[in-house]
């Protein structure tokens, strides 16, 4: 069986079958940098994050492509506000300075949150000429018209129009702004050039005149850049099916005259829970969001990880204290084995081949690979690490002594699958802004103990633990020796 992949273009599971065998071209729409990045993103980018990771583990060279929006985002799609401009105006700030600062909050976020960097982040912005090449192809094919300066794409002209978000064009028209609908021809019609009104700062020339380019050109223009016409997985959130992904489809196969994304993975959105009780989107606009910084001061990126990949990648999730305690506890359950391996080994004599454990190390990669082949499946992941977790368990808190090859594979193990696929075991015992530092000082303390426990110093040995019970290190004396925890 090979891998798996809920494709929402079609509604179906399918085998994926890269365009080029081995190789995948992989476009997720990437963040609007009008403020700090918030939790619904996380959910987004390290799902994203393990479908990468995933795909090269399983041998696949991906391209990786995840845009930057820093202009055309409106508050409503076609005439409200310029999301980069009202940032601007409320902070007495150039458009630029917006999206300077917050592209590298986003980058930190990620960083801190152990998302691979894309291979590609191309902003809107640098890609104008693209751009208006891609309008200019889609007016003289028939797809487009000038109305004013503005120019606008004729859905009536895409049959297949509505075949990602299933929906009619009648009912596209519903909601519609009627002070846009004057200068259309179809109300459902949307913007590939929007005219710029002279207070309007960020404008480019153009053959219509000056104008910037409508938000969903813009992926469409870079995706074909950097991947070509056609490409493998197209990636997003749930809640940009329509219009962004649906106009996205629209003008490409019709300015390419080819297939644009073959797979379409969306992800659920992160819910809160609302005034009533019931859950509702976190947004910034609902003013209801933690941002990723906030987040990070209160739970580990790992226990973060978690959390998300608890549920599956396309499922909505409820944050609340609860359900992070909840993923902290998981964690911890996951992590504990992996750092009790780690400080074994320093004494761990090597007098065994592992082969008591190899077998069923070998027996969690075969089941962590068959959950992951289907459709990414997270949950079911984690759930073959837990089951992993009581065996390597039992086996370590054993009276039997443990020797290097054994501990050297259980280590691997967890770092391989949990590491870098899951991105939830460090490589090393982190405990702040230098981890391995602060380690190794405990390590230091830990030995400093041990030393005072052979002269009988009992009250040093007992001050040592105590104090570091107190920043939040835990100490279990064992037979083979001293191990630690974080608390």
């Amino acid at each position: 069986m090979g891998l798996k992949i809920y494709n929402v273009l079609g509604r179906e599971k399918q085998e994926f079958q890269p365009l080029e065998p081995g190789r995948v071209g992989m476009y997720v729409c990437g963040p609007t940098v009008y403020d700090h990045a918030h939790i619904g993103h996380a959910k987004a980018y390290v799902s994203f994050d393990v479908v990468v990771r995933y795909l090269r583990y399983r041998g696949y060279d991906v391209l990786y492509v995840q845009n930057i929006t820093d202009v055309g985002h409106l508050t409503d799609t076609e005439s409200g506000e310029d999301k980069i401009l009202r940032k601007a105006a409320q902070l007495q700030a150039r458009p630029m300075q917006i999206v300077e600062t917050y592209t590298r909050s986003y980058f930190e976020d990620m960083d801190a949150l152990g998302v691979l960097r894309p291979d590609i982040s191309p902003r809107a912005s640098a890609h104008i000429p693209e751009q208006i090449k891609m309008i200019e192809q889609l007016l003289a094919k028939g797809h487009a018209y000038v109305v004013n300066g503005s120019v606008y794409f004729d859905v009536t002209t895409a049959p297949g129009y509505g075949k990602l978000s299933n929906r009619r064009i009648e009912e596209q028209a519903a909601g519609t702004r009627e002070v846009v609908r004057d200068e259309k021809r179809h109300p459902e019609d949307f913007a590939l050039w929007k005219r710029a009104d002279p207070e309007h700062i960020l404008r480019w020339d153009s053959p219509w005149g000056e104008g910037f380019p409508g938000w969903h050109i813009e992926c469409s223009a870079m995706a074909r850049k950097y991947l070509g016409p056609t490409f493998d997985i197209h990636g997003g959130g749930v809640d940009n099916i329509f219009p962004h992904n649906e106009s996205e489809i629209a003008q490409s196969e019709c300015a390419n005259d080819a297939e644009f994304a073959r797979y379409w993975m969306l992800v659920g959105s992160l819910l809160v829970p609302g005034p009533d009780g019931n859950p509702v989107k976190m947004s910034k606009s609902l003013g209801n969001f933690l941002t990723i910084k906030d987040a990070l001061k209160l739970h580990r990126p790992e226990v973060i990880r978690t959390f998300i990949l608890s549920a599956h990648y396309s499922n909505p999730i409820v944050y609340s204290p609860e359900g992070l305690a909840a993923a902290a506890a998981g964690w911890e359950r996951l992590y504990s084995p992996v750092r009790l391996a780690r400080q074994m080994l320093a004494n761990a004599p090597a007098t065994d081949d592992g082969s008591a454990i190899l077998p069923r190390l070998e027996a969690a990669r075969a089941d962590f690979i068959s959950v992951m082949d289907d459709d990414f499946n997270t949950p079911r992941a984690l759930a073959v690490l837990q089951e992993l977790t009581r065996d390597v368990n039992a086996l370590l808190n054993s009276s039997a002594a443990v020797g290097r090859p054994a501990l050297e594979a259980i280590e691997a193990t967890y770092r391989e699958l949990g590491g870098g696929v899951l991105g939830i075991i460090p490589a090393a015992e982190a405990m702040g802004s230098d981890g391995q530092r602060e380690a190794g000082l405990v390590e230091l303390l830990v030995s400093l103990r041990a030393e005072a426990r052979k002269k009988k110093d009992y009250a040093t040995s007992d001050r040592i633990r105590d104090e570091l019970a107190r920043l939040g290190v835990l100490l279990e004396d064992r037979p083979d020796g001293t191990v630690w925890r974080l608390q």
